[in-house]
């Protein structure tokens, strides 16, 4: 909880003076102005985290970000002290506030918000910070490779994210066009998945796949074709917004969940980077493989997690690496940026109490139990809501924060 609560921090003095984003002007704040946005890392559960947590901090942040825009002319991607680093690839800062609104957090500027997420959405590549590679993507429905190492894949898998959540923030919103126009361009993931290997692939102007070509080509931060820190197995299933789909790709459920195991099995996942840090869930899309997921996230954590002083895989990117394991102790994890729903796993408490912000929510506490028939039991047998049997292993925000009680059996 330490490292997830350092950043973002406050920005303002004790009068409210800040350093308006990108400029040499001092403004004032009447509320809290926050500064280091790592959002490539944190809209993947920081924010999800805080959402439920600290919901007022959450809020702030979000009308931080809506004031970058009314300074800078856009959302940020990678903010330090007023300044942006355009560090990493995407536009992260739809998920998060679109994921922000979907759970019921709406005291911003909604409108103001969408005219942002959309500019950057659909401004021509030259006149755009967030998507400097957009007129391929919006011409070709992906992001060729132009250049050795300029992480098209990457770019494009980011898009495809944040183009999902658009298309659930404008259906909400009552924009049909929009949601269809968004929806559709976030399944362009499609274009990359190459049979002969199994993973996604660059992809070269011309439409053929980039080679030579190897799947491994990236581990341990060496440069990849295509992938930004990471390599094909890292990014082949960074598809949230579309589970089923990328399975009918690869052949089905079968096919789908014996090679995700076998990332996990041959080493191939890598803990301290993001791009594959919800792997551990997709198994649960598929009845009858939930346990994968209460296995994997079990190893992973007495693993990579411990109190050691390396007790974290890697740099800890703003408490994103720190949320991971806390979301998973307590026994579910945000899949999806973008939407309001969690996969559950074994939790690792015998009990948590979560004291829920009368602000924003009905109920004035969220308590998770776990009852182990055994020390070592690791599987879920059961799960009840609200003194209700839950049958499946994915549970909606609004189920969570108005259940009151989240009770697992464990066997």
């Amino acid at each position: 909880m330490y490292h997830l609560l350092i950043h973002p921090n406050v920005l303002q003095d004790v009068n409210g003076e800040y350093p308006a984003m990108e400029s040499d002007k001092i403004l004032t704040t009447q509320g809290n102005r926050y500064t280091v946005f790592s959002l490539w890392d944190t809209y993947r559960n920081v924010h999800q985290l805080l959402t439920l947590v600290y919901p007022e901090r959450q809020i702030e942040m979000v009308r931080t970000m809506l004031d970058m825009y009314r300074e800078h002319g856009w959302l940020p991607k990678w903010e330090l002290y007023g300044r942006e680093t355009l560090t990493m690839e995407g536009d992260p800062s739809i998920p998060v506030i679109v994921d922000t609104w979907m759970k019921g957090l709406r005291d911003f500027d909604i409108n103001l918000a969408y005219e942002a997420m959309y500019k950057s959405a659909t401004l021509p590549g030259a006149e755009n910070l967030m998507r400097p590679d957009n007129d391929d993507y919006m011409s070709k429905g992906y992001v060729p490779l132009r250049e050795q190492y300029d992480n098209s894949v990457s770019h494009a898998l980011e898009y495809y994210i944040a183009d999902f959540a658009l298309s659930r923030l404008a259906d909400a919103l009552g924009k049909k066009e929009d949601a269809k126009l968004f929806y559709n361009r976030s399944l362009g993931y499609k274009h990359y998945y190459s049979k002969e290997f199994g993973t996604f692939r660059p992809i070269l102007p011309d439409g053929t796949f980039y080679s030579p070509f190897s799947p491994k080509q990236g581990e341990n931060f060496e440069p990849s074709p295509g992938f930004h820190e990471g390599n094909a197995w890292n990014y082949t299933y960074y598809v949230p917004h579309d589970v089923y789909g990328l399975a009918r790709l690869m052949g089905g459920k079968k096919s789908f969940v014996n090679k995700l195991q076998m990332i996990f099995d041959e080493g191939l996942y890598d803990p301290a980077n993001e791009p594959d840090i919800a792997y551990p869930y997709l198994f649960s899309y598929f009845k009858g493989e939930e346990w994968r997921t209460q296995k994997e996230t079990q190893r992973l954590l007495a693993k990579y997690f411990t109190t050691q002083p390396d007790g974290i895989p890697g740099n800890d990117d703003t408490g994103t690496m720190s949320t991971w394991a806390i979301f998973n102790m307590m026994g579910f994890y945000p899949d999806c940026p973008g939407l309001p729903e969690y996969t559950l796993t074994t939790p690792v408490f015998d009990k948590v109490i979560i004291r829920l912000d009368p602000k924003w929510y009905k109920e004035k506490e969220l308590v998770i139990e776990s009852t182990r028939q055994k020390p070592d039991a690791l599987y879920i047998d059961n799960v009840k809501i609200g003194g209700k049997k839950l049958n499946r292993f994915r549970i909606t925000h609004d189920e969570l924060v108005h259940g009151g009680r989240l009770e697992f059996s464990i066997r």
